[in-house]
Order: structure tokens, then sequence, then C-alpha cells
């Protein structure tokens, strides 16, 4: 009789370590769940990334416009080259009152272009006007050289708006002047703005040369 309980105890003993042992590998977690709740050290959200990337790119992309002003369209290719390289928007300098051949006749001294480049006040009247200028950190100006300066409806346009905190960058066109002191004397006629150094091109300059001085000026974009 001793015999009998002993080995039903003994089964009964067995019995419940086997249940035990079966339990204790059900509660361990696998590779997978250790994985899955081990906490993300990046604490970055991704998406909160994305959206920070892109207002940050937003926040640092210089808003770009070329303004010319090109009666024979000597300028204006050049301008173009440099727009399209910058993927900036394009702004036409337009007299309301068109140049004709006899008025650009520089040995007449009385044609208009003479006796507009003789009074330092002269201010030809614009046609249109650029929208929203608030909205551009950069601003080319192309025009040619007449009489040594920038004609003087370029100084109507530099007056008709407010530059402080735009970065200024003139250019010209002429046959054989150099830019002279056409970008200091316009310079004169805006303040809180930042000019840089202006350049000379001949009317045949390539697209090609365009590039090349636009990357030389050390802007925060790259023409292409």
């Amino acid at each position: 009789m001793k015999k009998t309980i002993l080995i039903l105890l003994a089964l009964c003993l067995a019995f419940a370590l086997t249940a035990c042992g079966n339990q204790a590998a059900d509660n361990t977690p696998s590779e997978a769940e250790v994985a899955s709740d081990t906490p993300d050290t990046n604490t970055t959200d991704p998406g909160e990334s994305d959206t920070n990337t892109t207002e940050t790119n937003d926040e640092s992309s210089s808003k770009i416009l070329v303004a010319y002003f090109s009666c024979t369209n000597t300028t204006k290719p050049l301008a173009e080259y440099v727009a399209d390289s910058l993927d900036a928007d394009l702004y036409e300098i337009t007299p309301v009152e068109p140049y004709t051949d006899a008025d650009l006749d520089y040995s007449n001294d009385d044609s208009r272009s003479t006796k507009e480049m003789n009074d330092p006040n002269s201010r030809p009247a614009i046609s249109g006007s650029v929208e929203n200028m608030e909205q551009y950190d950069t601003v080319f100006i192309a025009y040619p050289i007449w009489w040594g300066e920038a004609p003087r409806i370029v100084s109507t346009f530099m007056e008709s708006y407010d530059f402080s905190g735009k970065t200024i960058i003139p250019f010209c066109t002429s046959s054989s002047s150099g830019i002279g002191s056409s970008g200091t004397n316009l310079e004169e006629l805006t303040t809180g703005a930042t000019w840089l150094p202006g350049q000379r091109f001949a009317g045949g300059d390539s697209r090609d040369d365009m590039v090349s001085w636009v990357n030389s000026l050390g802007l925060d974009v790259i023409a292409e």
C-alpha cells in the first residue's frame, strides 16, 4: 500500500514539474518580440525629419530675378542665359515710349537718347512692373552701356522698388567700353542692398560664358 502511494506521489510530482517547464517556455519572448520592444534610439520621427528637411531647403533657397533693358536685343540673350541657367524669373524693362533708330543715334545731339544721357535727372517711364519684388533675394540687372553709363530708364527701375536686404549684381553689354562706374552709380540709387562687382560682356558672348561668370560670384546657387 505504501509502495503504491509513493508511486502515485512520484507521478504527481513529475507531472507538476513538466507543466511548470512548459509554462516557462511559453512565457519566454521570441527574438522578434525582443527586437520590436527595444526602444528606438532615433528619437526623431521619420515623417517629422522629412518635413524639417523640406522646410530647411525652402528657407535656404534663393529666389532670383533677372531684370534687363535691351532695346536692340543685344543684352536680351545674355539675360536669358543667366535666367535659364539659374531657373530665375526674367523681367524686361520696357519703355512706355519705345526707342526708334533715330532715338538711338548717338551722333545726333538732339536725339532722344543723347538728351536723356546728358540729363542725370531724366527718368524715362517704364511700362508694367515687377510683381512681388519683395520675394526676391537676388536681382541681376542687365543693360547696354550708353555714353559710359546705364541708360536712364535703368535708373527709373532702380528707384521704383525697395531693394533693402537684397543682393544685386549688375552686368552690361558694349562693343568696347567697360562697365565703368555704371554699377556704382546705380548703387547710389538704392539703400540697404548688397551690391556685387559688375561685369561687362560682348553682345555675342555664349551661354557658357555667362554660366562661368555666375558661378564665379560665390552665390548660394549653381548655374547650370
